[in-house]
């Protein structure tokens, strides 16, 4: 299962600028979220990180 998380960040995207705004099941409700809380601007960017749920893999 694939699920979506929603970042704000600055505009050179480092990681120690993120703030986390919530886990979603599809990208489309991420940015619907991203769009009504008003996190797109001239000065921000939105990251939408998809990961995946209850995946087991092998460490080398």
């Amino acid at each position: 299962m694939k699920l979506y998380i929603l970042f704000q960040t600055d505009s050179s995207k480092s990681k120690a600028s993120r703030v986390y705004f919530g886990v979603f099941d599809t990208r489309a409700k991420a940015m619907d979220c991203a769009k009504y809380r008003g996190l797109y601007s001239p000065n921000t960017a939105v990251i939408i990180q998809e990961v995946t749920l209850n995946q087991c893999e092998e460490c080398q």
